[in-house]
């Protein structure tokens, strides 16, 4: 009876561990009411249905696109948030910091941090990784005059990362000189 009772008590506990786990997507603020003191401004949300649908306007004969275009039927989201005013720190850096508190989570673990307290810059880049796979990416950028913000959910071959550079609103990254 008390196996009976322990395998029940485990199979109606088991779907609150799944759901506790971490998916990768992070609750960014409303920046909005930004975009009017912005110089530039970015946002981009693309949910599954939105990257299936730019998935088909990859050309499938051009290699890199080709790569692209598998990477991205792993993805469930890619949101990006960039802005850029005219004087420094025109911009909440409590949101951001609101952000940065997701990080701290169970599942999130920082791969790269670079601080310049002379240039008052940060880039942060986070992976969430659960049972050895990777379901999310989140990177955040702040300088006096601007900040972005990125955050890719779903299954991310970071081997393969870098084929998204330049596309949906991801930054190209210049190779160290």
């Amino acid at each position: 009876m008390k196996v009976l009772a322990s395998a029940l008590v485990w199979m109606l506990l088991q779907p609150l561990a799944l759901a506790a786990e971490p998916d990768g997507k992070l609750t960014l603020p409303d920046f909005n009411a930004l975009t009017a003191r912005a110089t530039d401004s970015v946002s981009i949300t693309l949910d599954p249905a939105l990257l299936g649908m730019a998935a088909r306007f990859l050309d499938s004969a051009d290699p890199q696109d080709a790569a692209v275009r598998d990477m991205i039927g792993e993805l469930k989201g890619i949101y990006v948030k960039s802005y850029t005013f005219a004087k420094d720190f025109a911009y909440p850096a409590g949101s951001i910091e609101a952000v940065r508190q997701q990080l701290n989570a169970p599942g999130w673990q920082r791969i790269v941090e670079v601080h310049s307290a002379k240039q008052g810059s940060s880039v942060d880049i986070f992976v969430c990784q659960v049972q050895g796979k990777t379901r999310g990416l989140a990177i955040i950028a702040a300088e006096p005059r601007e900040f972005t913000i990125v955050n890719i959910v779903g299954a991310i071959d970071l081997a393969k990362l870098h084929k998204l550079e330049g596309h949906f609103g991801i930054p190209k990254i210049a190779p160290a000189q």
